[in-house]
């Protein structure tokens, strides 16, 4: 099973991936970040959104 992995040097804290996934991604407001709030996944459809609209490529899946 693939988990869910943001780099977190490279976010921009743009929030898309909290917009398109909520359930999967949360955002760190003292940090500006996003972070990953359940790493074994949810809606793949969604997660692939969210993959494709992060502007820095920084959220991958890793086995």
């Amino acid at each position: 099973m693939a988990k869910v992995v943001i780099d977190t040097d490279e976010c921009t804290g743009c929030e898309s991936c909290v917009e398109v996934c909520p359930e999967v991604f949360a955002f760190d407001e003292e940090a500006e970040i996003a972070y990953v709030i359940k790493e074994e996944g949810g809606p793949e459809d969604l997660i692939e959104e969210a993959i494709d609209s992060c502007p820095v490529d920084c959220i991958h899946l890793e086995e």
